[in-house]
Protein backbone atom coordinates (compact mmCIF):
# COMPACT_ATOMS: atom_id res chain seq x y z
CA UNK A 1 0.00 0.00 0.00
CA UNK A 2 1.42 3.39 -1.01
CA UNK A 3 1.61 5.92 1.81
CA UNK A 4 1.87 9.67 1.26
CA UNK A 5 3.34 11.65 4.17
CA UNK A 6 4.62 14.74 2.35
CA UNK A 7 1.57 16.97 2.70
CA UNK A 8 3.58 20.07 3.61
CA UNK A 9 5.04 19.91 0.10
CA UNK A 10 1.67 19.46 -1.58
CA UNK A 11 -1.64 17.74 -0.95
CA UNK A 12 -3.82 15.52 -3.08
CA UNK A 13 -6.52 17.58 -4.77
CA UNK A 14 -9.78 16.58 -3.15
CA UNK A 15 -12.13 14.79 -5.60
CA UNK A 16 -14.90 17.21 -4.63
CA UNK A 17 -12.62 20.08 -5.63
CA UNK A 18 -11.97 18.50 -9.02
CA UNK A 19 -15.69 18.01 -9.58
CA UNK A 20 -16.37 21.65 -8.73
CA UNK A 21 -13.72 22.79 -11.22
CA UNK A 22 -14.68 20.67 -14.23
CA UNK A 23 -17.69 22.68 -15.50
CA UNK A 24 -15.54 25.79 -15.75
CA UNK A 25 -13.37 24.23 -18.42
CA UNK A 26 -16.19 23.37 -20.83
CA UNK A 27 -19.70 24.49 -19.83
CA UNK A 28 -19.15 27.71 -17.89
CA UNK A 29 -16.19 29.00 -19.87
CA UNK A 30 -17.00 32.72 -20.05
CA UNK A 31 -14.67 35.55 -19.12
CA UNK A 32 -15.69 36.95 -15.73
CA UNK A 33 -15.07 40.48 -17.03
CA UNK A 34 -17.61 40.11 -19.86
CA UNK A 35 -21.02 41.73 -19.52
CA UNK A 36 -23.06 38.91 -21.13
CA UNK A 37 -24.65 35.94 -19.38
CA UNK A 38 -21.65 33.67 -19.90
CA UNK A 39 -19.43 36.15 -18.05
CA UNK A 40 -21.95 36.95 -15.30
CA UNK A 41 -22.38 33.26 -14.50
CA UNK A 42 -18.64 32.83 -14.06
CA UNK A 43 -18.35 36.06 -12.06
CA UNK A 44 -20.94 34.70 -9.64
CA UNK A 45 -18.92 31.52 -9.10
CA UNK A 46 -15.84 33.62 -8.41
CA UNK A 47 -17.72 35.70 -5.84
CA UNK A 48 -18.72 32.53 -4.00
CA UNK A 49 -15.13 31.26 -4.05
CA UNK A 50 -13.94 34.58 -2.66
CA UNK A 51 -16.48 34.36 0.15
CA UNK A 52 -15.34 30.84 0.99
CA UNK A 53 -11.73 31.99 1.31
CA UNK A 54 -12.89 35.02 3.30
CA UNK A 55 -14.70 32.73 5.73
CA UNK A 56 -11.72 30.39 6.15
CA UNK A 57 -9.34 33.19 7.18
CA UNK A 58 -11.94 35.30 8.97
CA UNK A 59 -11.59 38.39 6.79
CA UNK A 60 -14.09 41.17 7.41
CA UNK A 61 -14.81 41.81 3.72
CA UNK A 62 -14.76 39.58 0.66
CA UNK A 63 -12.94 42.26 -1.35
CA UNK A 64 -9.95 41.85 0.98
CA UNK A 65 -9.19 38.60 -0.88
CA UNK A 66 -7.02 38.98 -3.99
CA UNK A 67 -6.57 35.84 -6.11
CA UNK A 68 -3.01 35.18 -7.27
CA UNK A 69 -1.02 32.38 -8.90
CA UNK A 70 0.09 31.12 -5.48
CA UNK A 71 1.83 32.08 -2.27
CA UNK A 72 5.12 33.00 -3.97
CA UNK A 73 3.37 35.71 -5.94
CA UNK A 74 1.39 36.80 -2.87
CA UNK A 75 4.58 37.07 -0.80
CA UNK A 76 6.35 39.05 -3.50
CA UNK A 77 3.38 41.35 -4.01
CA UNK A 78 3.00 42.07 -0.29
CA UNK A 79 6.64 42.90 0.40
CA UNK A 80 7.33 44.79 -2.83
CA UNK A 81 4.20 46.86 -2.30
CA UNK A 82 5.16 47.78 1.26
CA UNK A 83 8.59 48.98 0.17
CA UNK A 84 7.02 51.03 -2.63
CA UNK A 85 4.18 52.62 -0.63
CA UNK A 86 5.61 53.21 2.86
CA UNK A 87 7.26 56.58 2.34
CA UNK A 88 10.42 57.19 4.34
CA UNK A 89 10.62 53.53 5.31
CA UNK A 90 13.20 51.26 3.71
CA UNK A 91 13.74 48.43 6.17
CA UNK A 92 12.34 44.89 6.37
CA UNK A 93 12.17 42.67 9.44
CA UNK A 94 11.84 38.94 8.79
CA UNK A 95 13.27 35.66 10.11
CA UNK A 96 16.15 33.38 9.24
CA UNK A 97 13.80 30.42 8.72
CA UNK A 98 11.37 31.83 6.16
CA UNK A 99 10.54 30.03 2.93
CA UNK A 100 12.73 30.91 -0.06
CA UNK A 101 9.77 32.81 -1.52
CA UNK A 102 10.56 35.40 1.15
CA UNK A 103 14.31 35.02 1.63
CA UNK A 104 15.18 35.13 -2.08
CA UNK A 105 13.15 38.32 -2.50
CA UNK A 106 14.62 40.16 0.50
CA UNK A 107 18.10 39.16 -0.65
CA UNK A 108 17.45 40.95 -3.94
CA UNK A 109 15.95 43.95 -2.17
CA UNK A 110 19.02 44.14 0.06
CA UNK A 111 21.20 44.41 -3.04
CA UNK A 112 19.05 47.39 -4.07
CA UNK A 113 19.73 49.16 -0.77
CA UNK A 114 16.89 47.95 1.46
CA UNK A 115 18.06 47.10 4.97
CA UNK A 116 16.98 43.61 6.03
CA UNK A 117 16.88 42.39 9.63
CA UNK A 118 16.96 38.57 9.85
CA UNK A 119 15.75 37.50 13.29
CA UNK A 120 17.20 34.31 14.73
CA UNK A 121 15.47 31.30 16.27
CA UNK A 122 16.48 29.01 19.12
CA UNK A 123 17.17 25.27 19.07
CA UNK A 124 13.44 24.52 18.94
CA UNK A 125 12.86 26.91 16.09
CA UNK A 126 11.19 29.52 18.30
CA UNK A 127 11.62 33.15 17.32
CA UNK A 128 13.74 35.53 19.37
CA UNK A 129 10.82 37.87 20.04
CA UNK A 130 12.89 40.48 21.88
CA UNK A 131 15.26 40.73 18.93
CA UNK A 132 12.25 41.10 16.64
CA UNK A 133 10.82 43.90 18.72
CA UNK A 134 14.19 45.66 18.93
CA UNK A 135 14.59 45.54 15.14
CA UNK A 136 11.35 47.48 14.59
CA UNK A 137 11.73 51.21 14.19
CA UNK A 138 10.68 54.36 12.35
CA UNK A 139 12.25 53.11 9.10
CA UNK A 140 10.56 49.70 9.12
CA UNK A 141 8.31 49.36 6.09
CA UNK A 142 7.14 45.81 6.73
CA UNK A 143 7.70 42.85 9.00
CA UNK A 144 7.09 39.44 7.43
CA UNK A 145 6.97 36.32 9.61
CA UNK A 146 5.64 32.90 8.60
CA UNK A 147 2.69 31.66 10.64
CA UNK A 148 4.08 28.11 10.86
CA UNK A 149 7.38 26.70 9.67
CA UNK A 150 7.14 24.30 6.74
CA UNK A 151 9.95 22.04 7.97
CA UNK A 152 9.38 21.74 11.71
CA UNK A 153 5.77 22.85 12.09
CA UNK A 154 6.77 25.36 14.76
CA UNK A 155 4.09 28.04 15.11
CA UNK A 156 5.13 31.67 15.53
CA UNK A 157 3.21 34.21 17.67
CA UNK A 158 2.15 36.25 14.67
CA UNK A 159 -0.70 38.04 16.42
CA UNK A 160 1.68 39.45 19.06
CA UNK A 161 4.31 40.31 16.44
CA UNK A 162 1.69 42.07 14.32
CA UNK A 163 0.66 44.20 17.28
CA UNK A 164 4.22 45.35 17.89
CA UNK A 165 4.66 46.06 14.19
CA UNK A 166 1.53 48.17 13.98
CA UNK A 167 2.61 50.13 17.05
CA UNK A 168 5.71 51.31 15.17
CA UNK A 169 3.65 52.33 12.13
CA UNK A 170 4.76 49.52 9.80
CA UNK A 171 2.82 46.85 7.94
CA UNK A 172 2.76 43.21 9.01
CA UNK A 173 2.61 40.29 6.57
CA UNK A 174 2.53 36.57 7.25
CA UNK A 175 3.25 33.68 4.92
CA UNK A 176 0.45 31.45 6.22
CA UNK A 177 0.79 28.69 3.64
CA UNK A 178 1.17 25.93 6.23
CA UNK A 179 -1.34 27.44 8.68
CA UNK A 180 -4.40 28.16 6.54
CA UNK A 181 -6.80 25.26 6.91
CA UNK A 182 -4.77 23.83 9.81
CA UNK A 183 -5.18 26.44 12.53
CA UNK A 184 -8.15 28.74 13.25
CA UNK A 185 -7.61 32.19 11.77
CA UNK A 186 -9.75 35.27 12.41
CA UNK A 187 -8.28 38.27 10.64
CA UNK A 188 -11.16 40.52 11.69
CA UNK A 189 -9.69 40.77 15.18
CA UNK A 190 -5.98 40.76 14.29
CA UNK A 191 -3.37 43.38 13.44
CA UNK A 192 -2.22 41.42 10.38
CA UNK A 193 -2.29 43.61 7.26
CA UNK A 194 -1.46 40.99 4.63
CA UNK A 195 -1.54 37.18 4.54
CA UNK A 196 -0.44 34.74 1.83
CA UNK A 197 -1.98 31.34 1.17
CA UNK A 198 -1.74 28.62 -1.47
CA UNK A 199 -4.41 26.25 -2.81
CA UNK A 200 -2.32 23.13 -3.18
CA UNK A 201 -1.47 23.05 0.54
CA UNK A 202 -5.12 22.54 1.53
CA UNK A 203 -6.23 19.94 -1.03
CA UNK A 204 -6.91 22.48 -3.76
CA UNK A 205 -5.26 22.80 -7.19
CA UNK A 206 -1.73 24.02 -7.85
CA UNK A 207 -1.10 27.39 -9.45
CA UNK A 208 -3.68 29.30 -7.42
CA UNK A 209 -3.43 31.24 -4.19
CA UNK A 210 -4.62 34.39 -2.53
CA UNK A 211 -3.37 37.48 -0.78
CA UNK A 212 -5.41 38.88 2.08
CA UNK A 213 -5.11 42.66 1.92
CA UNK A 214 -6.69 44.51 4.84
CA UNK A 215 -9.14 47.15 3.67
CA UNK A 216 -7.46 50.55 3.53
CA UNK A 217 -3.92 49.18 3.26
CA UNK A 218 -1.87 50.99 0.63
CA UNK A 219 -1.05 48.59 -2.17
CA UNK A 220 0.89 48.77 -5.44
CA UNK A 221 0.13 45.91 -7.79
CA UNK A 222 2.88 43.52 -8.79
CA UNK A 223 1.27 42.47 -12.09
CA UNK A 224 -0.01 45.24 -14.32
CA UNK A 225 -2.69 44.77 -16.93
CA UNK A 226 -6.45 45.13 -16.92
CA UNK A 227 -8.78 45.97 -14.08
CA UNK A 228 -9.14 42.47 -12.68
CA UNK A 229 -9.16 41.90 -8.90
CA UNK A 230 -10.25 45.50 -8.38
CA UNK A 231 -7.14 46.68 -10.22
CA UNK A 232 -4.83 44.92 -7.79
CA UNK A 233 -3.72 42.03 -10.02
CA UNK A 234 -3.94 42.25 -13.79
CA UNK A 235 -4.66 39.31 -16.08
CA UNK A 236 -7.66 37.16 -16.98
CA UNK A 237 -8.64 35.16 -13.91
CA UNK A 238 -7.88 31.45 -13.65
CA UNK A 239 -11.54 30.66 -13.03
CA UNK A 240 -11.42 26.84 -12.71
CA UNK A 241 -8.63 27.07 -10.13
CA UNK A 242 -10.31 29.92 -8.27
CA UNK A 243 -13.47 27.82 -8.00
CA UNK A 244 -11.30 24.91 -6.86
CA UNK A 245 -9.63 27.04 -4.20
CA UNK A 246 -13.04 28.19 -3.00
CA UNK A 247 -14.26 24.62 -2.67
CA UNK A 248 -11.03 23.57 -0.91
CA UNK A 249 -11.48 26.47 1.54
CA UNK A 250 -15.04 25.38 2.26
CA UNK A 251 -13.95 21.79 2.97
CA UNK A 252 -10.98 22.94 5.09
CA UNK A 253 -13.27 25.05 7.27
CA UNK A 254 -15.48 22.02 7.88
CA UNK A 255 -12.50 19.79 8.79
CA UNK A 256 -11.07 22.26 11.31
CA UNK A 257 -13.71 21.16 13.81
CA UNK A 258 -12.81 17.47 13.79
CA UNK A 259 -9.46 16.60 12.20
CA UNK A 260 -6.70 18.29 14.26
CA UNK A 261 -7.12 16.09 17.34
CA UNK A 262 -7.33 12.85 15.34
CA UNK A 263 -4.34 13.60 13.11
CA UNK A 264 -2.25 14.91 16.00
CA UNK A 265 -2.78 11.57 17.72
CA UNK A 266 -1.49 9.79 14.62
CA UNK A 267 1.48 12.16 14.45
CA UNK A 268 2.31 11.43 18.09
CA UNK A 269 1.94 7.70 17.49
CA UNK A 270 4.37 7.93 14.59
CA UNK A 271 6.93 9.91 16.61
CA UNK A 272 6.77 7.74 19.70
CA UNK A 273 7.19 4.58 17.66
CA UNK A 274 10.13 5.96 15.69
CA UNK A 275 11.89 7.21 18.81
CA UNK A 276 11.97 3.66 20.14
CA UNK A 277 14.65 2.97 17.52
CA UNK A 278 16.98 5.25 19.45
CA UNK A 279 19.61 7.74 18.24
CA UNK A 280 17.00 10.17 16.94
CA UNK A 281 15.02 13.15 18.19
CA UNK A 282 12.02 15.25 17.23
CA UNK A 283 12.86 18.76 16.01
CA UNK A 284 10.80 21.88 16.55
CA UNK A 285 8.67 23.29 19.34
CA UNK A 286 6.92 20.23 20.77
CA UNK A 287 4.41 22.39 22.64
CA UNK A 288 3.43 24.73 19.83
CA UNK A 289 3.50 23.25 16.36
CA UNK A 290 1.23 22.09 13.56
CA UNK A 291 -0.70 18.94 14.37
CA UNK A 292 0.29 17.27 11.12
CA UNK A 293 4.08 17.77 11.11
CA UNK A 294 6.90 15.62 12.50
CA UNK A 295 10.54 16.37 11.72
CA UNK A 296 12.87 13.72 13.10
CA UNK A 297 16.66 13.93 13.02
CA UNK A 298 18.53 10.61 12.87
CA UNK A 299 22.07 10.63 14.21
CA UNK A 300 24.97 9.66 11.91
CA UNK A 301 22.64 8.89 8.98
CA UNK A 302 21.72 10.69 5.78
CA UNK A 303 18.11 11.76 5.52
CA UNK A 304 18.41 11.43 1.75
CA UNK A 305 19.20 7.71 2.11
CA UNK A 306 16.29 7.16 4.49
CA UNK A 307 13.85 8.91 2.16
CA UNK A 308 15.23 6.93 -0.80
CA UNK A 309 14.59 3.61 0.94
CA UNK A 310 11.15 4.73 2.11
CA UNK A 311 10.30 5.66 -1.45
CA UNK A 312 11.35 2.21 -2.66
CA UNK A 313 8.81 0.85 -0.21
CA UNK A 314 6.05 3.09 -1.54
CA UNK A 315 6.26 5.67 1.25
CA UNK A 316 6.63 9.38 0.52
CA UNK A 317 8.41 11.63 3.01
CA UNK A 318 10.94 14.44 2.52
CA UNK A 319 14.42 15.44 3.61
CA UNK A 320 15.21 18.59 5.56
CA UNK A 321 17.53 20.02 2.94
CA UNK A 322 17.38 22.00 -0.28
CA UNK A 323 19.27 21.95 -3.53
CA UNK A 324 21.93 24.63 -3.70
CA UNK A 325 24.38 25.07 -6.57
CA UNK A 326 23.92 21.48 -7.65
CA UNK A 327 24.80 20.03 -4.22
CA UNK A 328 22.59 18.95 -1.37
CA UNK A 329 23.16 21.43 1.44
CA UNK A 330 21.77 21.16 4.96
CA UNK A 331 18.46 22.94 5.43
CA UNK A 332 18.79 26.63 6.29
CA UNK A 333 16.06 26.10 8.88
CA UNK A 334 17.98 23.37 10.71
CA UNK A 335 21.22 25.35 10.48
CA UNK A 336 19.45 28.35 12.00
CA UNK A 337 18.31 26.06 14.83
CA UNK A 338 21.91 24.93 15.40
CA UNK A 339 21.04 21.26 15.01
CA UNK A 340 24.21 19.27 15.92
CA UNK A 341 26.44 18.22 13.04
CA UNK A 342 25.81 14.55 13.85
CA UNK A 343 22.10 15.00 13.05
CA UNK A 344 22.06 17.93 10.62
CA UNK A 345 21.92 15.82 7.46
CA UNK A 346 19.74 13.12 8.99
CA UNK A 347 16.45 15.02 9.24
CA UNK A 348 13.32 13.54 7.68
CA UNK A 349 9.98 15.35 7.61
CA UNK A 350 6.73 13.42 7.81
CA UNK A 351 3.65 15.56 7.16
CA UNK A 352 0.20 14.03 7.54
CA UNK A 353 -3.25 15.05 6.35
CA UNK A 354 -6.88 14.29 7.17
CA UNK A 355 -6.55 11.35 4.74
CA UNK A 356 -3.81 9.65 6.80
CA UNK A 357 -4.86 6.43 8.56
CA UNK A 358 -3.57 4.47 11.55
CA UNK A 359 -2.79 1.55 9.25
CA UNK A 360 -0.55 3.79 7.16
CA UNK A 361 1.28 5.02 10.24
CA UNK A 362 1.93 1.45 11.38
CA UNK A 363 3.21 0.55 7.92
CA UNK A 364 5.66 3.46 7.98
CA UNK A 365 6.90 2.52 11.45
CA UNK A 366 7.60 -1.07 10.40
CA UNK A 367 9.34 -0.05 7.18
CA UNK A 368 11.41 2.64 8.84
CA UNK A 369 12.60 0.32 11.61
CA UNK A 370 13.93 -2.09 8.99
CA UNK A 371 15.56 0.73 7.03
CA UNK A 372 17.28 2.16 10.11
CA UNK A 373 18.63 -1.26 11.06
CA UNK A 374 20.09 -1.76 7.56
CA UNK A 375 21.61 1.71 7.32
CA UNK A 376 23.09 1.55 10.80
CA UNK A 377 24.57 -1.81 9.95
CA UNK A 378 26.51 -0.11 7.14
CA UNK A 379 27.45 2.98 9.18
CA UNK A 380 31.01 3.34 10.44
CA UNK A 381 29.77 5.46 13.35
CA UNK A 382 27.49 2.69 14.59
CA UNK A 383 30.04 -0.01 13.82
CA UNK A 384 32.67 1.81 15.92
CA UNK A 385 30.75 3.63 18.67
CA UNK A 386 33.97 4.31 20.61
CA UNK A 387 35.10 6.61 17.81
CA UNK A 388 32.28 8.99 18.68
CA UNK A 389 33.10 9.17 22.37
Amino acid sequence: MAVYLDNNATTRTDPSVVQAMLPFFTEQFGNASSAHAFGRQVAGAMRQARRNVQALVGAAHDDEIVFTSGATESNNAAIASAIATQEGRDEIVTTSVEHQAILALVEQLAKAGVKVHLIAVDSRGRLDCEAFRSALGPRTAIASVMWANNETGTIFPVERLAGWTRACGALFHTDAVQAVGRVPIDLKVSNIDMLSMSGHKLHGPKGIGALYLRKGTKFRRLIWGGGQERRRRGGTENVPSIVGLGKAAELAAERLDREPVRVAALRDRLEQSILQNGHCKVLGDHCNRLWNTANIAFEHLEGEAIVHHLNRGGIAASIGSACSSGAMEPSHVLRAMHVPASSLRGAVRFSLSHETTAEEIDQVVRALSDILARLRGMSLEFANPASNA
